[in-house]
């Protein structure tokens, strides 16, 4: 991806401090984009913040819970008084640990935390960037859904539910929002290993059994520059053409047929 395109772009990453976010966060600004970082872990932002900045980086942190309709509004007040646009709104956060427990002790309040920040959550920042995104050129939006919205392991009910309402999301917003000019696509990542893009209180040196590599047909677990190749390329000029799609990037993994 030439850096052109991105040269003072203003680029909004929710669940920016960690993951699949810091490494999007990271590559946008590499690219050229002001990034904005927003998370509900503030240590984790004031972490990713301060490493953009030793590396000259156009970037700011604003810590914002998603499923918090006042925070929401509150953010993109500020984003708006400092940046004036958004050229790009990518819907990353969300609670990801997908296991809650078999249905019948499923507690409800944690599935509803659950759909609250992954699926209203991005809802929520779509609606409030909205104004934001309208002063851009060639506005996008990108939500982050993943390959559980098209398969399960047992007991993965909010998680699964949510990523496939955020599938569903995609396409309704790509389709409402096509007289605005905002393009609407997802990614859909498989297994992304984050272990080692933690806050450094949690930074785990990841390890990977030889089974791992082999379920994924180019024979390795994913990382998080794979994703944020792929959303470098849909928030840009150059996927102008392409809007409430999904692209899975999983190695393969779910294409592969595996007989236990």
């Amino acid at each position: 991806m030439s850096n052109s395109y991105y040269q003072n772009k203003n680029i909004l990453i929710t669940g920016g401090a960690q993951g699949i976010g810091l490494g999007m966060a990271q590559a946008f600004a590499r690219a050229g984009a002001r990034v904005i970082v927003t998370d509900a872990d503030a240590e984790a932002g004031q972490e990713a913040l301060q490493w953009l900045q030793e590396q000259k980086l156009a970037a700011d942190f604003i810590r914002c819970d998603v499923s918090s309709e006042p925070e929401v509004k509150d953010l993109m007040r500020q984003v708006g008084e400092k940046h004036g646009q958004l050229d790009a709104l990518l819907n990353n956060a969300g609670i990801a640990d997908p296991f809650q427990g078999a249905l019948q002790q499923l507690d409800m309040a944690a599935f509803d935390k659950v759909m609250a920040v992954n699926l209203r959550g991005p809802m929520l920042c779509a609606k409030y960037a909205l104004p934001l995104l309208k002063k851009a050129q060639q506005p996008a939006i990108l939500n982050i859904s993943s390959t559980r919205a098209f398969m399960s392991e047992p007991d993965t009910f909010a998680y699964s539910a949510s990523k496939g309402g955020l599938e569903a999301l995609t396409h309704s917003l790509a389709v409402s929002l096509s007289e605005e000019r905002v393009r609407v696509n997802a990614i859909a990542p498989g297994w992304i290993e984050v272990r080692d893009w933690k806050k450094e209180s949690e930074k785990q040196v990841p390890h990977h059994r030889q089974q791992d590599k082999e379920q994924h047909p180019v024979g390795r677990v994913g990382e998080p520059q794979d994703i944020a190749e792929a959303a470098l390329f849909l928030c840009s000029d150059k996927a102008g053409f392409i809007t409430g799609q999904s692209l899975t990037i999983d190695g393969g993994m779910t294409v592969k047929m595996i007989y236990a």
